[in-house]
């Protein structure tokens, strides 16, 4: 099956031309997953036209949907994907099936390495660095585990990342599980790792909110990528005219 939809908007990337070494943020809020994809492909489209173009990070939430990367194994996913109930997109990025849902915090940096360190594991580590950093602000302590990617807590994964870079430009990135509902991970064997299981901020602080972390967060980025972020930019003015399909 499937379904068309159409958003429109009246700008386009055009706009987020300014001075090296700033970041443009756009705050997206909640939307289809198959949207914000469209939108960073063109964002990176764009970069490849013109390097100059002001690095940027993409800020959402998505409806629940599956994702896979590229050399997504299917035996991590424990329900049909021929004829599946959730919305699920075989993606470019790395990595093995996750899942997101409201309550995570997704960060999609459109970043030119070029501009930075062309060198894909000192990004990861950046990436994982925002959110030990994020954490600490909380007096979490986030961890790295040898050989894998991603943050943990207390022996919980919560953060996934997972990453395209095409011409030293990037795309996907990661997902910060703060107050999400956690059963979706359970139809899946989480980023192929079966044996640490994924968890939440929530867990730890309870009445914590994605609204409250966001600062923090785009202040941990900014400081990790030696970059000044410029005004947030809402939807209506950061998203352009994209149709897409979603297949189920």
């Amino acid at each position: 099956m499937t379904d068309q939809i159409t958003y429109n908007s009246s700008q386009n990337d055009a706009f987020v031309m300014i001075q090296d070494r700033k970041l443009i943020v756009q705050d997206l809020g909640l939307l289809p997953y198959g949207l914000v994809w469209q939108h960073q492909k063109a964002m990176v489209s764009a970069r490849k036209q013109n390097p100059q173009l002001s690095d940027a990070l993409i800020l959402t939430e998505h409806n629940p949907v599956y994702t896979l990367g590229t050399g997504s194994q299917t035996k991590f996913v424990h329900f049909d994907l021929t004829n599946p109930t959730y919305e699920v997109h075989r993606t470019e990025r790395g990595g093995e099936v996750t899942y997101h849902c409201p309550g995570q915090l997704i960060g999609y940096p459109i970043l030119n390495l070029g501009h930075h360190h062309k060198d894909l594991h000192w990004y990861l580590r950046q990436l994982e660095d925002v959110i030990i950093q994020t954490l600490a602000h909380y007096k979490l302590h986030g961890q790295r585990i040898k050989g894998l990617t991603g943050v943990w807590v207390d022996n919980y994964k919560v953060a996934a990342i997972g990453i395209k870079v095409s011409r030293w430009i990037t795309m996907h990135g990661f997902a910060l599980n703060i107050c999400p509902d956690l059963s979706g991970f359970a139809r899946i064997t989480p980023c192929g790792i079966a044996d640490r299981p994924v968890g939440s901020i929530a867990q730890f602080l309870p009445n914590i909110s994605i609204d409250e972390v966001k600062p923090i967060l785009i202040k941990e980025f900014t400081q990790a990528f030696n970059l000044l972020a410029t005004d947030v930019v809402a939807p209506a003015t950061a998203l352009g005219n994209y149709t897409y399909d979603i297949k189920i």
